[in-house]
């Protein structure tokens, strides 16, 4: 069972799907599910450039350089229009191409 902060945050992000008209359980699921995965790309992605330069080795990430908009980091500190465009536009397509 989650408490505490952990809870007051899912709390938080449930009551945002179901203001926003997104009412049904298993949507938000899968909404929230897919954030979360974008969101551990990007450290993932982050956590692997660090190395990379801590290193002093070339590394070429996932995320093409010209398109830094499809990173957490970058789109989560946009506006909710501009937001829901990059993520709906941009984002979802980019993660569903077979890597």
């Amino acid at each position: 069972m989650i408490t505490g902060e952990l809870k007051n945050k899912v709390d938080k992000v449930w009551e945002t799907f179901w203001t926003g008209g997104i009412t049904n359980p298993l949507t938000v699921i899968e909404q929230f599910t897919y954030l979360l995965y974008i969101k551990g790309l990007d450290d993932n992605e982050k956590k692997k450039e660090m190395d990379a330069e801590l290193l002093g080795i070339d590394y070429e990430g996932i995320f093409p350089e010209d398109k830094p908009q499809l990173r957490w980091s970058i789109f989560s500190n946009m506006g909710p229009d501009e937001m829901f465009n990059v993520i709906s536009q941009e984002v979802f397509p980019f993660i569903k191409i077979p890597y």
